[in-house]
């Protein structure tokens, strides 16, 4: 079982956590539905580095974006999005 830092927890088990979607697939709603499609549907399989957003749902709810290595699974950063991460 992997462990992942909160920023407001600290170290918690993945198992709190849940992921939510890749950075690169966030899909603007403004857009037409052919983007929306290709944006969710085709995107890139690299074996690096991915920026990805979770959430510590079974903590304190709070939004954050992982880099996580693809094949590996090490996390080499977390950051705090959304209300929680202003000061």
């Amino acid at each position: 079982m992997y462990q992942i830092t909160c920023p407001h927890c600290g170290p918690r088990a993945q198992t709190e956590f849940t992921y939510e979607r890749t950075t690169d697939s966030v899909v603007d709603p403004a857009g037409d539905a052919q983007t929306a499609m290709q944006a969710l549907y085709t995107r890139a399989n690299p074996m690096g580095l991915d920026d990805e957003i979770w959430r510590h749902t079974y903590g304190c709810r709070a939004w954050m974006v992982l880099t996580r290595h693809r094949v590996t699974h090490e996390i080499t950063a977390v950051k705090a999005i959304g209300p929680e991460a202003l000061p």
